[in-house]
């Protein structure tokens, strides 16, 4: 059961965290400036761009797990870095995965809001770049889903953190590639347990997330 492997099940969910929580972050720093670029800009090619960046988001993880491992690897263009089977690796993985969906939810959000609010920016004298910042914070509270769901889609993945990781025990093991290995073991009580883990720390940081924007929503409605 879980509670005899306290020390490893504690290591397996402070990595998972630290690997997911880094790679949404630094798709929010990327992702939300683009989206909200994207959703205020007119220019050639945009329909294309939005159609390529939606499709993205339908990335199969093991082609980027697989993409990636041939970057990092000894004969590699990031060979140098000496990132494979690694945390950052796994990071880079999930960045890539997660990428796409954060661009596009955050345009898909923003571009009502900028049709609400183009006139009165634009009387400011705000254009491109300089309506990006007002668009992102009266659109936070709208945002929090775009990062929920880039959560989900780094916290459930498997293939491309499992190529690019190596599942190394005590080192770059995650709680989804510990379940795939103990349930492949036939270890099913701890695969469950984990499994159970992981979907009460997705619970939990997804109501943290959604309880955090409705009183934020709340404070600025009073």
């Amino acid at each position: 059961m879980v509670a005899d492997v306290d020390p490893a099940l504690m290591a397996i969910i402070a990595l998972s965290l630290r690997v997911t929580l880094s790679a949404v972050f630094l798709a929010a720093l990327i992702g939300l400036p683009l989206g909200a670029l994207l959703a205020v800009s007119r220019f050639p090619g945009r329909a294309l761009l939005v159609v390529a960046i939606n499709a993205l988001m339908g990335l199969p993880p093991v082609v980027v797990g697989l993409a990636i491992y041939l970057m990092l690897s000894r004969s590699g263009p990031l060979g140098g870095l000496g990132w494979l089977f690694t945390p950052p690796a796994m990071i880079l993985a999930q960045f890539v995965l997660v990428l796409p969906i954060v661009v596009a939810l955050t345009r898909q959000s923003l571009e009502d809001l900028w049709g609400e609010y183009r006139e009165h920016l634009l009387s400011l004298g705000q254009s491109g770049w300089q309506v990006v910042p007002t668009l992102l914070w009266e659109g936070r509270f709208s945002l929090a889903t775009a990062l929920l769901a880039g959560f989900g889609r780094a916290s459930a993945e498997v293939g491309a953190v499992l190529i690019v990781g190596g599942n190394i025990a005590g080192y770059t093991r995650t709680m989804t590639t510990a379940i795939a290995l103990e349930t492949s073991k036939g270890d099913l009580p701890l695969a469950l347990g984990l499994g159970l883990v992981l979907l009460l720390l997705t619970l939990v940081i997804n109501a943290a997330a959604f309880g955090a924007s409705r009183i934020g929503a709340r404070f600025m409605g009073a």
